[in-house]
């Protein structure tokens, strides 16, 4: 495998295991050079702490992205978490457009809402935005009520195939070329991932922790990404990431101290297996 470069771009929560802190690590430990263009540095992440800091970097963008224009610096691949404003969204999708190689791979995880809900901080304007960014993705990596509140559909809790397969079409209506669907449950205590790409899906099932741990979309966007850059097929990524993200799961049962997040780190080394 060739060493590859690659940008994220994303919050850093000082502490909670999510966003920056998750997905640098992941992808070094994948092999990859990975640079980083944060959105705004808080204090936690914002799920169960309170009194948390918060700062901006909106502004600090176009100068960053004028420094790597200027150096000659090109990506890879691209892959973008929380982005916390409109106006960020917008320098963003300048980046994916003219920050790439040839053939930079566009990788959008909408981080904006969850279980039905969009993140407090957020509102339709912003859902609008986030289409625009969709559009310019290689491959969107979103879950069922990112989905659904981009595509403006009804989020269920119970649905069935024919749901998710009008869910998708409407993704890729946005402009996106391969979707990769998390969180797609057809049966009690399973869950999955559903991917498609060149006109076929296909769907991975596996077990899921009723215990569920803050920061998980982070882990498995950084993971997938990570396996993708490894030569591994959009489809085998989905899967690796998959697995990986369920064994952090796993690993972080039982300790009630430790609530604001997953273990990711104790697992680094069976990420490491899959990619073999």
């Amino acid at each position: 495998m060739a060493y590859k470069k690659i940008l994220t771009i994303q919050d850093i929560s000082c502490v909670g295991q999510c966003s920056l802190t998750v997905a640098l690590p992941i992808l070094s430990a994948c092999g990859l050079e990975t640079c980083i263009l944060p959105s705004a540095v808080l204090s936690t992440h914002t799920a169960g702490f309170s009194g948390f800091t918060f700062r901006d970097l909106t502004d600090d963008m176009p100068a960053i992205q004028a420094h790597w224009q200027k150096e000659g610096i090109k990506f890879s691949a691209i892959y973008t978490g929380y982005l916390g404003s409109l106006k960020q969204i917008g320098y963003v999708k300048n980046i994916l457009e003219t920050m790439g190689t040839e053939d930079c791979i566009r990788v959008v995880d909408p981080a904006m809402a969850d279980n039905g809900q969009l993140y407090s901080i957020f509102d339709m304007e912003y859902v609008e935005g986030m289409k625009d960014l969709c559009g310019v993705a290689d491959i969107l990596v979103p879950n069922i009520t990112e989905a659904c509140f981009l595509t403006g559909t009804e989020y269920k809790e119970v649905y069935d195939e024919a749901y998710i397969a009008a869910l998708v079409e409407k993704l890729l209506a946005l402009g996106a070329k391969t979707v990769v669907l998390t969180g797609v449950s057809y049966e009690a205590g399973k869950t999955g991932v559903l991917v498609y790409e060149n006109n076929k899906c296909h769907y991975y099932v596996h077990n899921k922790i009723a215990k569920g741990c803050h920061g998980t979309g982070d882990i498995y966007a950084s993971a997938f990404v990570g396996a993708l850059m490894n030569d591994k097929t959009v489809f085998d990524a989905a899967c690796i990431a998959a697995d990986y993200t369920v064994k952090c799961i796993e690993n972080s049962q039982g300790d009630p101290t430790h609530w604001y997040g997953a273990k990711f780190e104790t697992a680094l080394g069976d990420l490491i297996q899959m990619l073999k």
